[in-house]
C-alpha cells in the first residue's frame, strides 16, 4: 500500500525532477523533511590580522531555514569551507586553506583544501558564522578579489532520501571595494550538456565556480607528479586516448584519496575536440568566454598538444619559446582561412568549414503509394546557398522505404533484398530538369496487402575540395540530413513512427550526430536499418577477428544497441560485454565507453537520467506489444521489445530471468509495475 500510495503522490512533488527520490516520495514524508539543500554565503571579512570569517545560510530549496546539527529539522548537515584570493596581475586563485601531501613522485607538495579546526557560531536556526582556523599571511593583499567557497551534505538516508549535496562561493574584496576580477572561464551549464549534473568528490563539490579554487597551478598530484590545475587537467582527461602521450604509450592517470586510480587513458570524447566551443560556449555570458582565443599559452596548449616541447622547440613550427609573450602574434584568435595557425583555424573540423558549400537534399511528395505499387518521389538536390546541383556531383544518394512505422522490422521486400525490414535504392541515376527537380520511382513496390503507414528516408554525400592548389588543399565529404517521410499505403490516416530520442538530444554531446561515413545523421533514420530483426550476420562472416568470426551474430537493434553503447565500462563490470562487426569486418568493442552523465555523488558513467536522451517521457511508455527482437548472443532469444531494450543496461541473466518470468504466450506484462505512474514506474527505480 506505502508503494501504491507513494507512487501516486508523485505530482504533487513537481519542484522535484525525476530524477529525484523526492519526487516520488509520499506527501507526508515530503512535507516533514523538505529534501534538499541549499548553500547560501551571505558575507565574509578577512581581518587586520588575517582571520578569514563568513556568514552562511543553510535551507531547503524553498528557503526554510535547517538546523545544520539536525536537531530542529531533519538530516544533519556537514559542511567544509574553502578561501582563496587571485593575486593581482593574475587571473587564477591560490588557496590560503591548504594542506601537505606525499606521494611515489613527489616526497612533499601543496595541495588546496578545506579548512580544519574552525569555530561555528549559531546567529539564527539557519543561519551561522565560521571562522576559520586558517589565517591570511601577514601582509596580505587587501585589493584583490578573496573567494569563499563552501560545500556540504545532508543526510536524509534515515527517510530513505538519500543525500543531498550543495556548494557556494562568494566572491569579495577585503578593503570593500568593488569585485573586478573573477575566474569565469566555463559555466557549468556548458559542463552539464553532457555531465547532467556536475558535481565530483563524494558528490558535494558542485559546478565549476567552487572546482577552480582547488584546481589551479598550486595543486599537484604527488603519485604521479601531474599538475591538477583544471585548464590542464581537463583538456587532458577529455583528451583521453586522443593525447599524443597516450598514444605513445603512456597512460594519463590521477591518484586520488586512498591510493585510488583514475585512468583516463580509455575516454572517448563524444565530439570531435577541436570542436573548442563544445565547452567554451560563447553564449553563456562567462566572464572569459573568450580566454582560449585571446590568451594562448604553452601550459594550455601543451595540455592537449602534450607531444610539443615549447622550451626546447621540439614539435613546435615557431622554435623554442621561452615564455608566452610571443604566443598570440601567431595564434591570433581567427584568420583569413582555415586550418591556418589561429586558434580557430588550427581547430577547424573539416566539415564545419565556411568553405563548403554544403549539401541539401529535399523530398518535395511522394506518390503512387499504396501497397502493391512502387512509389515515386520527387526531390531536389541543392548546396547550402540553394544552387542545384548534378547528381554527378553526389558520390552517394539513396532512398531507403521501410515500413509499418508502428514498428518497423519484418516486412519483406523481395526476395531479392537481403536487407531485413527495408530496402534501399540508389538513385544517382534518377531523371531531373534544369532547374534541379528529379524523380525516382522505386525498382521495388510497397508489399502487397501491406496496411498502415510507410517511411521513405534519403541519404546522400559528396565531396568537396577545399583550399585547392594550396599547401593545405583537401577533400573534404559531407552528408545531407536525413528527411523521412510518412505516408499511408492504405488510404488511412498518417501515424508517424513515436519519437523515441531527438537529434537534438544527441548532440548534447556529440554536437554533430554523423555516423557510416557521414551518411546517416537522424535517428528518426537510423530506426529504419537498426531495426528490430537487425544483426551483423552479414559483416560477422567476413570478421577481421577470428573470435567474432566464430561467435552468434551480434543484435544492432536500436533499443538495445544504443543502451549497450552508453553502458560500456558499466556494462563490463556487470558480466556484460558489446562488440559489432562492422563493415569490412571490423571489431568495434564498445566496453571501453565511460558515459557522460554524472551520479549524485560525481562519478561518470550515470545512465539512470534517462530523459537526457529520451523526450516527451517516452522511456516509461514501455514497447508492450511492438515486435520480438532478434538476440543471438543474449540470454533471450528473440527477446520481448521491452526486454530488449532494458537488457542494454540491465545485462545480468538474473535480470534476463525476471525478464522472461514476465513474459508469457500473450506476450509482456512489464507495464503492470514499470509503466509510468505504477510502483515500480521506470523513473521512479531510475531516481536517485
Amino acid at each position: 500500500m506505502l508503494l501504491i500510495t507513494a507512487a501516486l503522490s508523485s505530482t504533487s512533488n513537481a519542484q522535484f525532477r525525476k530524477q529525484e527520490k523526492a519526487f516520488f516520495a509520499d506527501n507526508s514524508a515530503v512535507a516533514f523533511v523538505r529534501p534538499g539543500l541549499v548553500i547560501t554565503i551571505n558575507s565574509a571579512t578577512v581581518s587586520a590580522d588575517g582571520t578569514i570569517s563568513t556568514v552562511f545560510s543553510v535551507t531547503d530549496p524553498k528557503g526554510v531555514p535547517l538546523d545544520r546539527l539536525g536537531v530542529e529539522t531533519p538530516g544533519p548537515i556537514s559542511v567544509s569551507f574553502l578561501a582563496a584570493f587571485i593575486p593581482k596581475g593574475q587571473d587564477q586563485y591560490t588557496s590560503y586553506t591548504k594542506r601537505t601531501v606525499s606521494g611515489a613522485v613527489l616526497s612533499s607538495t601543496i595541495q588546496a583544501s578545506s579548512d580544519s579546526g574552525g569555530v561555528y557560531a549559531t546567529l539564527a536556526t539557519g543561519q551561522y558564522r565560521y571562522t576559520f582556523a586558517t589565517k591570511a599571511p601577514s601582509g596580505f593583499d587587501t585589493t584583490v578579489t578573496h573567494t569563499i567557497g563552501i560545500y556540504g551534505s545532508r543526510d536524509l538516508n534515515e527517510f530513505d532520501l538519500g543525500t543531498n549535496y550543495a556548494s557556494a562561493t562568494f566572491n569579495f574584496v577585503p578593503n570593500g571595494s568593488a569585485v573586478a576580477t573573477t575566474r569565469d572561464v566555463i559555466k557549468t551549464s556548458s559542463c552539464n550538456g553532457c555531465h547532467d549534473d556536475l558535481a565530483f568528490h563524494g558528490g558535494s563539490r558542485r559546478g565549476m565556480d567552487i572546482c577552480v579554487m582547488c584546481h589551479q597551478p598550486q595543486t599537484l598530484d604527488p603519485d604521479t607528479g601531474n599538475t591538477l590545475d583544471m585548464k590542464v587537467m581537463t583538456h587532458k582527461l577529455h583528451m583521453g586516448s586522443q593525447l599524443p602521450s597516450v598514444k605513445a604509450g603512456k597512460p594519463y592517470q590521477i591518484i586520488g584519496n586512498n591510493g585510488s586510480v583514475h585512468d583516463y587513458s580509455t575516454v572517448v570524447f563524444p565530439a570531435d575536440p577541436r570542436r573548442c566551443e563544445s565547452c567554451h560556449e560563447q553564449t553563456t555570458g562567462a566572464a572569459q568566454a573568450k580566454a582560449y582565443l585571446t590568451k594562448p599559452t604553452a601550459v594550455t596548449c601543451g595540455s592537449c598538444h602534450d607531444n610539443v616541447n615549447f622550451v626546447t622547440g621540439a614539435g613546435h613550427v615557431a622554435g623554442p619559446q621561452p615564455n608566452d609573450s610571443q604566443c598570440a602574434n601567431c595564434h591570433i584568435p581567427k584568420g583569413e582561412l582555415p586550418f591556418d595557425a589561429s586558434i580557430t583555424g588550427a581547430h577547424t573540423v573539416p566539415v564545419d568549414s565556411s568553405l563548403l558549400t554544403g549539401l541539401v537534399v529535399k523530398i518535395q511528395q511522394v506518390i503512387n503509394t499504396l501497397a502493391g505499387n512502387a512509389p515515386t518521389v520527387t526531390f531536389t538536390v541543392q548546396d547550402g546557398s540553394g544552387a542545384a546541383l548534378a547528381l554527378s556531383k553526389l558520390s552517394s544518394l539513396s532512398f531507403t522505404m521501410a515500413g509499418p512505422a508502428s514498428d518497423y522490422g519484418y516486412t519483406s521486400f523481395g526476395s531479392d533484398v537481403t536487407t531485413t525490414g527495408y530496402v534501399t535504392e540508389s538513385a544517382l541515376a534518377a531523371g531531373c530538369d534544369s532547374k534541379g527537380t528529379c524523380t525516382y520511382t522505386f525498382k521495388h513496390a510497397v508489399p502487397a496487402k501491406s496496411i498502415g503507414t510507410f517511411a521513405i528516408g534519403v541519404e546522400a554525400r559528396r565531396t568537396e575540395t577545399i583550399l585547392p592548389g594550396t599547401t593545405t588543399s583537401m577533400d573534404v565529404t559531407v552528408g545531407a540530413k536525413n528527411q523521412v517521410v510518412y505516408f499511408p499505403v492504405d488510404n488511412s490516416l498518417v501515424a508517424p513512427r513515436r519519437t523515441v530520442v531527438a537529434t537534438d538530444s544527441c548532440n548534447r554531446c556529440h554536437v554533430s550526430l554523423s555516423e557510416h561515413g557521414s551518411l546517416r545523421n537522424q535517428p528518426e533514420y537510423c530506426a529504419f536499418c537498426h531495426n528490430p530483426s537487425t544483426t551483423d550476420a552479414a559483416a560477422r562472416s567476413i570478421a577481421q577477428d577470428p573470435a567474432d568470426k566464430a561467435a552468434p551474430p551480434q543484435s544492432i537493434a536500436l533499443p538495445l544497441m544504443i543502451h549497450r553503447i552508453h553502458f560500456g565500462l558499466n556494462m563490463v563490470a556487470e558480466g556484460g560485454s558489446y562488440t559489432v562487426v562492422g563493415f569490412n569486418g571490423s571489431h568495434n568493442d564498445f566496453s571501453t565507453i565511460r558515459y557522460a552523465a554524472m551520479d549524485i555523488k560525481g562519478s561518470p558513467g550515470d545512465t539512470r537520467n534517462c530523459a537526457l536522451c529520451h523526450v516527451n517521457g517516452s522511456e516509461a511508455k514501455l514497447p508492450i506489444g511492438l515486435n520480438n527482437i532478434v538476440n543471438p548472443q543474449g540470454f533471450i532469444n528473440p527477446a520481448g521489445a521491452t526486454a530488449a531494450a532494458c537488457s542494454g543496461c540491465h545485462v545480468t541473466k538474473s535480470a534476463s530471468s525476471h525478464f522472461l518470468s514476465m513474459t508469457s504466450t500473450l506476450g509482456e506484462s512489464c507495464d503492470i509495475c514499470h509503466q509510468s505512474g505504477a510502483a515500480f514506474d521506470v523513473n521512479k527505480v531510475h531516481a536517485q
